[in-house]
């Protein structure tokens, strides 16, 4: 919409995750590594957690399109907590036929899968999105899935990939054998103010912009109220940008984020983000001046 106006080649701010986009915070930039260093080192279990829109999965498919060709990869991604069985996900993940629906058969059928990747010099990667939602037994599940692999024989890797609450439930007795097997794990928070001006002139420039297109005080702005999380952000600056072009300003000032959050307040529209009832209407901002 705003495109043309402002000079871009395409959307800067979408919601939808996309690699392209990929911002390396030196957070974000350890995730990633951690991550890479796990499978490389053969790790049988990694954990990659993070509140939601802090990156994980812009992260995740970052992660799947550099992935080595000797990688056979299933990813599981609609969990909930009716999950009473890995199995069936997994067969489906990995494009499995097994003889029949029964556990066992359908036990057998990934076992039988993950061996014969191996004959052919391939590692199967087993990933669960939004892990957080599995049942304690369905993560047991996962910890006696990856019971075939033997010394020196690494058949199956599995990243667990969730909300912070995912760690809370891996720290209970009951799954400290999981726990124990987990070799590579990193934890996603919200983004400094420095991050947060590197973020968005990142994705301004990977969309053709010029620079100073925000100003530092409505940058500022943008992280006070996104509390520095990526998703948030955008939201924030798509808006702003949006109504920018509405007014044909072309540079985006703090009056013009603060008028987004006064008007999305009133709309009661803005519930995530914080501080806003603290803002004083534009109005009355802009007569002060």
């Amino acid at each position: 919409m705003y495109e043309k106006f402002f000079g871009l080649r395409c959307h800067p701010f979408a919601l939808t995750p996309d690699p392209e986009f990929l911002f390396r915070s030196r957070q974000h930039g350890m995730a990633l590594t951690l991550m890479e260093y796990g499978l490389e080192s053969r790790a049988m279990f990694a954990l990659l957690t993070g509140a939601v829109g802090t990156g994980k999965t812009t992260l995740l498919r970052h992660l799947l399109r550099n992935l080595r060709k000797d990688i056979s990869v299933g990813l599981i991604s609609n969990t909930h907590s009716g999950f009473d069985s890995i199995h069936p996900w997994a067969i489906s993940a990995f494009s499995v036929v097994p003889a029949d629906c029964s556990e066992i058969a359908l036990y057998e059928a990934l076992v039988s899968f993950f061996v014969d990747q191996y004959r052919l010099g391939k590692r199967s990667l087993l990933i669960v999105d939004e892990a957080q939602n599995l049942p304690m037994q369905v993560l047991e599940q996962l910890r006696l899935l990856s019971n075939v692999n033997s010394d020196g024989d690494l058949v199956l890797q599995i990243l667990l990939v969730g909300q912070p609450e995912l760690r809370q439930t891996l720290q209970r007795p009951e799954l400290v054998q999981l726990a124990q097997r987990i070799s590579a794990d990193f934890n996603l928070t919200a983004m400094s103010q420095a991050e947060t001006t590197a973020y968005v002139e990142h994705r301004l420039r990977a969309s053709g912009s010029r620079d100073g297109l925000f100003t530092s005080d409505a940058l500022e702005l943008v992280h006070v109220h996104s509390g520095g999380v990526p998703r948030l952000i955008n939201q924030l600056c798509d808006m702003s940008m949006v109504y920018g072009y509405a007014v044909k300003q072309s540079i985006i000032d703090a009056e013009l984020v603060r008028e987004v959050l006064v008007d999305r307040q009133a709309a009661g529209a803005l519930q995530l983000f914080s501080g806003v009832e603290n803002i004083a209407p534009v109005v009355e901002l802009r007569a002060v001046g």
